[in-house]
Parts: structure tokens; C-alpha cells; sequence
């Protein structure tokens, strides 16, 4: 199952512009609050409608400006869950799923199709529950089972664990990547979690402010995000502007210090370093610096780090071992970072 996507939809002062598109695989749209992942998954599923351009499923056209064609919800066999779940409050759980089985045909397919979808998901015991007497695990299990009985083309996740507390988010992840491996089509995710996105999807991306800046295999992604902003959506804490001082040499304005990269750097705007990227003692790129703060975490330490020299004017953060940093605990360290590990915006680093 195949999905295009090309459309633009402007709303006050935010535009979006995006353009993608999936083949049977979980792709992830990951991004900030406010940059339109969400609209997108409503563009698609044709609860909201575009100013221009296509989407096309599978061959067949939900949304076409020029064409005006513009498919109503119900025609369109997309599942879209809510980040809330949209559950109908006044309704069991039993009649929250015969809801979603209305394109299943007679009643009695449709009561067949609702029975094996609630024992699949461990629901059978929980028929006559309303929504308010559900953990939120089971207000999740409930929601996907009611997208399914629909028998979607495609499922559209809107940031689906941001309702539930951290400690059941790893073992609903597990569940939910059954459901996909089970569904088999194509999955859209929509998250601003950089672990989540990484642990659940195959292609993921980048979006920002309306567009989208790169679009890859995970893996490529966190290696090289390719912008500013991509290196801050994957979660490198570690960014400063630069000025190029060699072929393959910048000087990182924010920490006062020069570091060679891998490859030439006329290009480059903006360096990123992983905060767990960084080794301790000399060689390549080694820096002197003054720890200024150590912050505990429940397995690590957050050394927030000063660059010993002229210029410096921002702090560089190294994430280490507990028991590493307990034997070698000192005021002044050495720190060195292989050029490989430094990432860029420049497009001949790509």
C-alpha cells in the first residue's frame, strides 16, 4: 500500500508545505509542537482539506485541488487515532467497536469481526466499560482495536503514547510495533519523541516550521540530520554557529575552540556534537576544559563543561558513566572528539 502526499494549507500566520511519500513501512514525521504533523494526518484522512495539491493512495486520488476532488472521510479507508483516543465517552467498549465495524457489512459480520478483535487485544472482560473506568493502556488497546475492525489501507498514529505514563510507554510500544508488523501496510506516526520515533519506525522525517527538511532511513538520519534543526529534533545537545577556518577546519563561535571534520566545509553554518560523542583525555579534536557542574542522573552524570581559552561564551555538555566519573572526578579535564561524530548542516558533510 502506497501513500502520496504534495499539499499546502495555510491557517493565519502557519504555513504548511509538505511533500512525502511511504510504501508499505512505518514512517515517522517527527518535529516540535505547532510544525504540522498532526494537520498533515488530518489532510490525509480528509478531516481537514488542503488549499492545493494531491494525495493519493494507492493509486487511487483522496485529494486533488485541480481536479476538486476531495473524498469524504468515510471513503477514504484511513484509521487515524488521536492523541486522546477519541473514544465515544457514552459508549461501552463493545459499542465503541461496533462504531468502527460499520464497513464490515451485516450486523452479524459485524459482530463476528467486533468478538475476534477484542479477544486479539484482551478485551472480552472489558466489553461493558465505558471509557472513564479504563486505565490508559486499555483506552489505547481500545482505540487501535476500533481502527482495525474498520479494516483500514493505511494506519495514521497521532503521537499515540503521549497520554500514558512513562513506565507502560516501552511495553505499549511492543504492542502497538505487533499491531504494525501484523497490519502489514503502510503506518504513518506522528511523535516529537526522538527515542520513540527511533524504536518504532523505519524511515523517519524531519519537520520544521511547516516543511519538511530531510526524509531517510533511521540510521542516516541520526547520523547525519543535515540541519540545525534536524541535529536539535534528534536530540544533540551540543550546537554551536561556526566560521571556517581551513578546508576541513571551523571554529565553533559559541565554545572558542577549532575542530577538523571529515570532509571540507565550505558549506557549513552550523556543528553538532552528541553529548554522549565526546571521549575523555586527548586525541582528535582534544579540548581543555573546566567542569563547571556535574548533574546527576539515575545512571549517569550531565558534566556541563567550559573550553579553557579566548572566546568562549557557551558551555559544551558530556554524558558519562557513574563509575567513571566517580574514580576520575577532577576540577580541569581533557576532552577529544573524533571528527567523524561531528555533525553539520553544511551540504558537503551530507
Amino acid at each position: 500500500m502506497s501513500i502520496y502526499v504534495d499539499i499546502e494549507k495555510k491557517l493565519g500566520n502557519f504555513f504548511l508545505k509538505t511533500k512525502f511519500e511511504a510504501e508499505n513501512e512505518t514512517l515517522a514525521l517527527l518535529g516540535a509542537s505547532g510544525c504540522g504533523k498532526s494537520m498533515t494526518l488530518k489532510c490525509i484522512a480528509g478531516i481537514e482539506k488542503p488549499d492545493k495539491g494531491k494525495i493519493i493512495m494507492d493509486g487511487v486520488t483522496l485529494f486533488d485541488s485541480e481536479k476538486r476532488i476531495n473524498l469524504p472521510p468515510q471513503k477514504r479507508r484511513t484509521g487515524l487515532m488521536f492523541q486522546n483516543y477519541a473514544l465515544f465517552p457514552n459508549m461501552t467498549v463493545e459499542q465503541n467497536m461496533n462504531a468502527g465495524a460499520k464497513r464490515a457489512g451485516s450486523v452479524r459480520n459485524q459482530n463476528e469481526i467486533v468478538r475476534k478483535m477484542m479477544e486479539r487485544f484482551e478485551l472480552t472482560e472489558l466489553a461493558k466499560h465505558y471509557p472513564y473506568q479504563l486505565s490508559g493502556g486499555q483506552q489505547q488497546r481500545v482505540a487501535l482495536a476500533r481502527l482495525l475492525v474498520s479494516e483500514p489501507e493505511i494506519l495514521l498514529l497521532d503521537e499515540p503514547f503521549s497520554a500514558l505514563d512513562s513506565h507502560l510507554r516501552l511495553r505499549l510500544e511492543q504492542e502497538v510495533r505487533e499491531v504494525i508488523n501484523a497490519f502489514g501496510k503502510t503506518v504513518l506516526l506522528v511523535s516529537h519523541d526522538r527515542d520513540e520515533v527511533f524504536r518504532m519506525c523505519d524511515t523517519i522525517a524531519l519537520m520544521y516550521n511547516g516543511k519538511i527538511d530531510k526524509i531517510g532511513q533511521k540510521e542516516e538520519i541520526y547520523r547525519n540530520p543535515g540541519t540545525k534543526e534536524g541535529m536539535l529534533l534528534t536530540g544533540c545537545r551540543n550546537i554551536s554557529p561556526v566560521e571556517r577556518t581551513g578546508e576541513c577546519r571551523v571554529l565553533a563561535l559559541d565554545w572558542g575552540i577549532e575542530l577538523e571534520l571529515t570532509k571540507p566545509a565550505e558549506d557549513v553554518r552550523y556543528i553538532g556534537i552528541r553529548s554522549h560523542e565526546m571521549h575523555f583525555g586527548k586525541g582528535e579534536n582534544t579540548i581543555a576544559c573546566q567542569v563547571m557542574q556535574e548533574v546527576e542522573n539515575p545512571f549517569s552524570y550531565t558534566l556541563i563543561l567550559k573550553p579553557e581559552g579566548s572566546g568562549c561564551r557557551g558551555y559544551l555538555l558530556w554524558e558519562t558513566g557513574k563509575d567513571f566519573w566517580r574514580e576520575n572526578r577532577r576540577e580541569n579535564i581533557e576532552i577529544c572528539i573524533p571528527s567523524k561524530s561531528v555533525l553539520s548542516d553544511g551540504k558537503q558533510l551530507q
